[in-house]
């Protein structure tokens, strides 16, 4: 049996497998589930004071925790992750760890569908695992484990086991350096990570009781447009032709057309109630409630209220600095402890390439490289090389080392 059934269960044992839901969508694969066991230990799983059943599927119905953390975790599987020399920056190709981290994590999986899984399970679970498969030395391959089949504990000797359960064929427990552990910053015991959907779990089941309200209204409520308003009894003959007329101008086809209308009435708009507007006001208020913890600002959740100008490139580099850049560095730290020797360590270095997330307009990066390369008597910093390389220009070897310099009189002088 090879190393990756460890987590595939026979299929006439899967078939016996009893699975059961409670509103909100918690789901347990049975009794031994140890989900289940966190369910009934927190009285509910995550119940809110709003009555919302908040964890990490239920969070991700509200759009605006859909949106935070599809941005964050499809930015971490789009950006390139490299495997470079520390001496002179150059890209460790040769190593094997580079296929795995740029290319081929596992059989199934491209680079970018692992991270964003594992980025999407360290924002919402705090944790996220992922087995570690060797050959001797060589890490060939990185299976992703779920979080609610993990258990973490910390030995006498302060290494960390993991106690992986996987139904009814028993517990295994794997070692520290067998599984690759991305966890997020902030925690309570320094071995497992905040989830940001329990700690956001109140002002999340606010917006998803909110928009189930709004829904119920549309479901249950009643929406009238307007009345006809009459000083006396209505004649029956009067009542049937107003009651033809108002069918026959249904629908957005009939607009804004002129009725008639019958024996003196009066026709009364209806206005919308101010608890309708404090409804949008409270939803609008939810949306930045949910998504300030991820760290997204205003115009990346589409919000209607912002202004798209030319301040949008200033807040992306925000985004990135404050956003993405802690992650970037737990993912780099990660995979230093768990995927590189001590020796290896000290000669390789995993670098995220957010340069493309970072650049400003053409017009700014045309200027940023004109002095780079050294136009207007500038010092020349920059080969010809690098911007071409950046922009995704293959290499030319007819440009001059530095091209905003010429020789003049037997010396390199700026142009």
């Amino acid at each position: 049996m090879g190393i990756l059934n460890l987590f595939r269960r026979p299929a006439a044992e899967s078939k016996k497998e009893v699975q059961a839901s409670v509103q909100g969508g918690a789901v347990f694969s049975g009794l031994d589930d140890p989900a289940l066991l966190e369910f009934m230990r927190t009285g509910g799983g995550g119940m809110t004071e709003s009555g919302a059943h908040i964890n990490a599927r239920s969070a991700m119905k509200n759009t605006t925790i859909l949106r935070c953390v599809s941005l964050i975790a499809f930015s971490i599987g789009m950006l390139p992750l490299h495997m470079q020399r520390k001496a002179d920056k150059s890209k460790a190709s040769d190593h094997p760890l580079f296929r795995v981290l740029h290319r081929k994590p596992n059989a199934w999986q491209t680079a970018f569908e692992f991270r964003s899984l594992m980025q999407q399970r360290a924002l919402t679970d705090g944790d996220a695992f992922a087995m570690i498969v060797r050959s001797g030395p060589r890490v060939m391959q990185l299976v992703p484990i779920a979080g609610d089949r993990v258990t973490v504990k910390q030995r006498d000797d302060w290494a960390l086991e993991y106690v992986v359960t996987r139904g009814g064929r028993g517990p295994i427990t794997l070692p520290q350096s067998e599984v690759f552990h991305l966890r997020y910053g902030l925690s309570d015991d320094g071995i497992t990570g905040l989830s940001l959907v329990k700690q956001s779990a109140e002002a999340i089941g606010l917006a998803l009781q909110a928009e189930k309200s709004a829904a119920r209204m549309f479901r249950n409520g009643m929406i009238i447009g307007g009345a006809l308003k009459h000083k006396e009894k209505l004649s029956p003959e009067a009542y049937e032709r107003l009651k033809a007329s108002m069918n026959d101008d249904a629908g957005a086809e009939n607009a804004h057309k002129w009725k008639i209308l019958e024996e003196g009435m009066d026709l009364v708009p209806n206005q919308h109630p101010g608890r309708d507007g404090q409804g949008l006001e409270n939803r609008k208020h939810q949306i930045e409630e949910t998504a300030r913890p991820f760290g997204v600002p205003r115009p990346l959740l589409g919000v209607d209220d912002t202004s798209w100008g030319s301040g949008i490139d200033v807040l992306g580099q925000f985004f990135v600095r404050y956003g993405l850049n802690p992650w970037f560095e737990a993912w780099q730290q990660a995979i230093e402890r768990s995927l590189l020797t001590e020796r290896e360590a000290d000669e390789y270095e995993v670098k995220f390439n957010a340069g493309a997330l970072l650049r400003g307009s053409m017009k700014d990066q045309a200027e940023f490289f004109a002095k780079g390369l050294g136009a207007g008597g500038q010092t020349p910093w920059l080969h010809p090389d690098e911007p071409r390389d950046w922009m995704d220009l293959p290499r030319r070897d007819d440009l001059p080392a530095a091209l905003g310099q010429q020789k003049i009189g037997g010396q390199n002088e700026p142009a």
